[in-house]
């Protein structure tokens, strides 16, 4: 189809049938899994297989390529008022969002319901979410600060932002705790703090 503005549109109809596993991309996309759909143009059927962060629509004339899921997770440290304000505006970017927060205090209060809270300690629930399909576990660090369990273990994960608030004095003397653990000075200098 020709567009007014000199460009084409290609429309593709496909029948819903048992081959296009309709079913199987929505129980994908309820789990947040990123995941790739083919379609073989020629013969109907489907395969879907798990996406990359660097998946793209593609078309080559036989095979269409579509992407499902959330491109980018974002989990935020403690379920404070800066979380409530954080965690809409990365929703309204699509980006899939869960807070963590143990404290009860906090994590009562919590009312985004498209928002889920997760009471797990921050070490824990970084672990669980696998950034970037990555997987660590069976350490255990003091647990003296919220946030610096959770920077523990995402900054030796592949994760590509890792980032925590507060001033420069405050960071300063995160990094000097981070390097009581067992962090390479590379790992610690990934930290972003104050985020940006």
């Amino acid at each position: 189809m020709d567009l007014p503005c000199g460009g084409t549109l290609q429309i593709v109809l496909e029948p819903v049938t048992a081959e296009s596993k309709l079913k199987d991309l929505l129980s994908v996309i309820e789990r947040h899994e990123l995941s790739a759909r083919f379609l073989d143009m020629d013969t109907g059927k489907v395969r879907i297989e798990p996406g990359k962060w660097s998946d793209l629509l593609e078309f080559d004339g036989k095979v269409l390529k579509t992407v499902h899921g959330p491109r980018w997770r974002l989990l935020l440290i403690g379920a404070a008022q800066v979380s409530r304000y954080l965690a809409q505006m990365a929703q309204a970017l699509d980006y899939h969002v869960t807070v963590c927060d143990p404290r009860g205090e906090y994590a009562d209060g919590w009312d985004l319901k498209e928002v889920p809270i997760n009471r797990g300690y921050p070490d824990d629930v970084v672990i669980a979410m696998k950034p970037r399909c990555a997987q660590r576990g069976g350490r255990r660090h003091a647990r003296s600060k919220l946030d610096d369990a959770a920077l523990l273990e995402a900054l030796k994960s592949p994760a590509f932002y890792v980032g925590a608030l507060g001033s420069q004095k405050n960071n300063d003397a995160r990094r000097k705790r981070l390097a009581d653990f067992d962090l390479a000075a590379s790992e610690i200098a990934r930290l972003r703090g104050p985020v940006a």
